[in-house]
C-alpha cells in the first residue's frame, strides 16, 4: 500500500514549520503559526490575469478576517518558470497599487528556483527564498511595521538569513525541501 501524497497546504505548512519557522528565516512566523494566523489558499492558476484575481481575492478574505495575520497564495499548476513567476509579482504588486491596497499589505514571494538578482544559481543564499511552490506571500503592513518597532535591528534579519542558509550549504537546503513532502 502506497502512503498517500501529501496535499499542497499540508506541504507548504511542513515548509513554515521545517524551515521559516525553526530557521528563524522570519522571526515573526512562529507567533503566526501558533496562533493560526497564516490563511493558506492553493491555486491552479495559470495565467498571470487569474492569479492576481485570486490575489486580489485573497487581500479581501484578509479584510474580511482580522484573526488571519497573513495569507500564503500557493501556486500548485502555473509559474514554475522563476521569471514568468517574477513577472507575476510585478504585476501583482501593481495591482496592489491599482486596486488600493497599496500600504495596507505587502508582497513577499517564494519559488522553487528562486535566485537573488546578484546572485549564482547554487548559492545557498537562495533558500531564504525557495519553497515547494510558487508562492505569493501577503503581508499586512501595519502589523509588520508593528512587529518591527519591537525588533531589535530589524535590517540584520536578511544578512543573518544569508549566512545561515551560506554556512548550513546547498545540500543541507535542498534535504530540507524534500522532506516537506513528507508527513
Amino acid at each position: 500500500m502506497t502512503t498517500p501524497s501529501l496535499s499542497p497546504q499540508k506541504i507548504m505548512q511542513n515548509w513554515v514549520s521545517s524551515v521559516i519557522v525553526k530557521y528563524n528565516f522570519c522571526p515573526f512566523a512562529r507567533q503566526e503559526v501558533e496562533q493560526n494566523a497564516i490563511h493558506y489558499r492553493v491555486s491552479t492558476s495559470i495565467t498571470h490575469d487569474d492569479a492576481v484575481m485570486e490575489m486580489l481575492d485573497e487581500c479581501a478574505t484578509l479584510d474580511n478576517n482580522t484573526d488571519k495575520e497573513t495569507s500564503l497564495l500557493i501556486f500548485t499548476e502555473g509559474f514554475g518558470e522563476f521569471a514568468d513567476f517574477l513577472d507575476l509579482v510585478d504585476l501583482a504588486n501593481a495591482m496592489l497599487a491599482v486596486q488600493g491596497y497599496e500600504g495596507t499589505y505587502q508582497i513577499a514571494n517564494f519559488h522553487p528556483e528562486y535566485v537573488f538578482a546578484d546572485s549564482d544559481e547554487d548559492d545557498a543564499a537562495n533558500y531564504t527564498n525557495r519553497a515547494p511552490y510558487p508562492t505569493l506571500h501577503l503581508i499586512r503592513e501595519q502589523s509588520m511595521a508593528e512587529a518591527l518597532e519591537s525588533y531589535d535591528e530589524p535590517e540584520s534579519i536578511p544578512e543573518h538569513n544569508i549566512r545561515l542558509a551560506r554556512r548550513k550549504g546547498e545540500a543541507f537546503w535542498q534535504q530540507l525541501l524534500k522532506n516537506c513532502y513528507k508527513k
